[in-house]
């Protein structure tokens, strides 16, 4: 029980010294070419500029928050941070991957680094021309990423020597998605890679045999008309929807890519594998919200979905110059927080922090391809426990 205590406020002493606010940067000039979030609003960022050797290095960074699958669940958001920029926090907290300090983040401190606000409710891929004038949504979200990315090159990633695309949850699906497209718009001299923290969400059956979210994604492909801004070399072989899903686009992306994924991702656990509308009767609500709560059958089926998981990961496989840290924590994005990126208690695999793990495979000082036996043999995680009373799905 000490230890538990003793480790709890470890946690609280390293968020508190680490993080730093940075203020939101509205990109204005990307409402004239439509570039815009579901209520017409500007897209925007956290930018905090680096220095040094590391002035012409940037991390952009996409932030996450599911997605909206048809026009009532995108006007739930569209009054919200995640649907206008309007409702976005003037400041938000960095630390992990956005640390500004050698100890925490030593590979990418000094570098210009971004998050990228999350406002269109497809991982920016959708671009639909027409306004419904009945809803006033714009489903615009590949534009928003082209005009952020030209906003970015005119304050300076035109000189960019390297440059990383990275996100978390939705967002580490767009800088997946969004990978080639992302050194397309940089200049050709630029070592670019990309780096996706909990985005390789796989198209899994739930508990109760539906194919849940792959109806659910062949949804939001269609309400954002994202087919067009989807891997072509995908989309000329399936259904569009289905290349919504990493499985099965991300062994033909050119860029060099990391993956960063708990094989018992929590977000997918919860909407995934057992989504309320699988489980009406909530036998699976404790284990969701708590893995030490998951009886042995429940464990077993988890155990199942894990060895789905790295299946569908052998596309990665066969990718050009490919990472992975694949560990076997209850969580869902590591890398945003001090304690899961660097510290001497963080997650590790093969003795490494996932932030060592990320920076030797960039500057390539060693690949890392490691993932985790299974649960519960990793000590190092940092598993999530969650609200019993939150049904909240992103």
């Amino acid at each position: 029980m000490n230890g538990i205590i003793l480790l709890i406020c470890m946690v609280i002493i390293v968020g508190r010294g680490e993080s730093f606010f940075v203020d939101i940067t509205y990109v204005e000039s990307a409402v004239a070419k439509g570039a815009v979030c579901l209520d017409g609003s500007a897209p925007a960022y956290h930018f905090d500029k680096g220095s040094g050797v590391g002035i012409n290095n940037w991390l952009v960074h996409i932030e996450g928050g599911g997605w909206c699958n048809n026009a009532t669940t995108c006007l739930a958001r569209r009054n919200g941070r995640l649907g206008s920029s309007k409702q976005m926090a003037k400041q938000i907290a960095f630390s992990g991957i956005f640390s500004n300090k050698p100890q925490f983040n030593p590979d990418f401190y000094n570098w210009n680094r971004l998050k990228v606000r999350y406002c269109d409710g497809a991982s920016f891929t959708g671009d639909v021309e027409a306004v419904d004038p009945a809803t006033k949504l714009y489903y615009r979200g590949a534009r928003i990423f082209v005009a952020v990315i030209e906003d970015l090159l005119a304050k300076g990633m035109k000189n960019a020597e390297n440059a990383i695309l990275s996100g978390c949850s939705a967002g580490g699906l767009t800088s997946i998605l969004n990978c080639d497209r992302f050194k397309s718009l940089l200049p050709i001299s630029t070592n670019v890679k990309c780096f996706a923290d909990a985005g390789f969400f796989i198209n899994a059956k739930d508990v109760s045999g539906a194919q849940h979210i792959e109806q659910f994604y062949n949804d939001v492909v269609t309400t954002h008309g994202s087919a067009k801004h989807l891997a072509q070399s995908c989309t000329s072989k399936m259904k569009p929807s289905l290349c919504f899903f990493p499985e099965n686009m991300v062994q033909a992306i050119q860029t060099p890519i990391f993956v960063v994924n708990a094989a018992y991702d929590s977000w997918q656990i919860k909407n995934i594998l057992a989504p309320g509308v699988a489980d009406p009767h909530g036998l699976w609500h404790n284990c969701k919200t708590d893995i030490k709560k998951c009886s042995t059958t429940q464990l077993q089926t988890m155990q199942e979905y894990r060895l789905e998981f790295l299946k569908a990961l052998s596309g990665l496989m066969s990718a050009k110059s490919k990472g992975y840290f694949i560990n076997s924590c209850y969580a869902h994005c590591q890398t945003e927080t001090q304690e899961t990126w660097s510290t001497t208690i963080s997650p590790m695999l093969n003795n490494k922090t996932i932030a060592k793990a990320v920076g030797d495979w960039f500057y390539e000082r060693s690949p890392f391809e490691k993932i985790d036996c299974p649960y519960p043999c990793d000590k190092t995680c940092h598993n999530r426990i969650f609200d019993p009373q939150d049904n909240s799905l992103l």
